[in-house]
């Protein structure tokens, strides 16, 4: 009995040591592009690149309209490149926003060790190159799926005009301990990403849109976050999915209303302001 007992214990030691090794194989889905691509898109953009102080580099395009109200920073899921995710630009430069996003560590051209500091550390050097072009009432930061997490600390550090989270998880550790519940995931997860934790800190208003048949990040987790947030408000995309809310007019509506509507705004902005 001993003996299985001890072999048992080895086995399930070995499939810790694994998923603590390997883990960003299974989380991150990149796409890697030659430093030479060149990016073709219908509207003007401009590449950018951002060389972080840890050796890390960054690669971003920056999208633009004549007379922009202000700027949305996306920050985008856990797939591909910049060459798939900028076609998402349309839905924001048609709405009279510049439009600005980056690959993560070890996507398209950005290189560097990915941990998640430096997810938070790069996001917040580009925040900052922002905020020295548009003021910080007018840059609003979105999160899609991985991003939610990313885009809620950014928020959490600064003064953004408002925070949109799309298909949000409650946080990383929440999202992962639904299929790892027996691993020891507070000691092995190297990405806990709470954004439980960092909503709690945005004093902006936040608009949540989550898909009610979202299969890989359910809607309760957008819901869990609305109860934690009272300058929040939650769209609920009846039958919208994880990656197909731009498909749904419902989507494009609710965003044109955020984007555009002060009462809606102001009905979210705290008191203390």
């Amino acid at each position: 009995m001993l003996m299985y007992l001890l072999y048992g214990a080895g086995i399930y030691l070995l499939i810790c040591i694994v998923f603590y090794t390997m883990q960003d194989y299974f989380f991150f889905r990149p796409e890697i592009l030659p430093g030479n691509f060149k990016y073709e898109y219908p509207f003007p953009f401009d590449e950018v690149h951002f060389e972080m102080e840890d050796g890390g580099y960054i690669n971003g395009l920056h999208f633009r309209v004549p007379n922009a109200k202000g700027v949305v920073f996306y920050l985008k899921g856990n797939s591909r490149s910049l060459k798939g995710w900028g076609k998402f630009a349309k839905d924001f430069l048609g709405k009279g926003y510049d439009f600005f996003m980056i690959d993560y560590r070890g996507f398209g051209k950005s290189a560097g060790k990915r941990t998640e500091a430096t997810l938070y550390n790069d996001a917040q050097t580009v925040y900052k190159w922002l905020s020295e072009r548009y003021p910080e009432d007018q840059i609003v930061l979105y999160g899609r799926s991985l991003g939610s997490g990313i885009a809620a600390r950014i928020a959490a550090w600064n003064k953004p005009r408002l925070l949109i989270l799309d298909s949000p998880y409650y946080s990383f550790l929440y999202q992962v301990r639904q299929y790892g519940f027996w691993l020891p995931l507070k000691w092995v997860l190297r990405y806990q990403i709470r954004t439980d934790f960092f909503i709690k800190k945005v004093t902006c208003p936040i608009f949540i849109l989550h898909g009610t048949s979202d299969r890989l990040i359910h809607f309760r987790q957008g819901k869990m976050l609305h109860e934690d947030a009272p300058n929040s408000e939650l769209i609920a995309l009846e039958g919208g999915g994880h990656n197909n809310l731009p498909d749904f007019p419902e989507y494009h509506e609710a965003l044109y209303e955020i984007l555009h509507d002060e009462d809606r705004y102001a009905r979210l902005v705290p008191p203390s302001k």
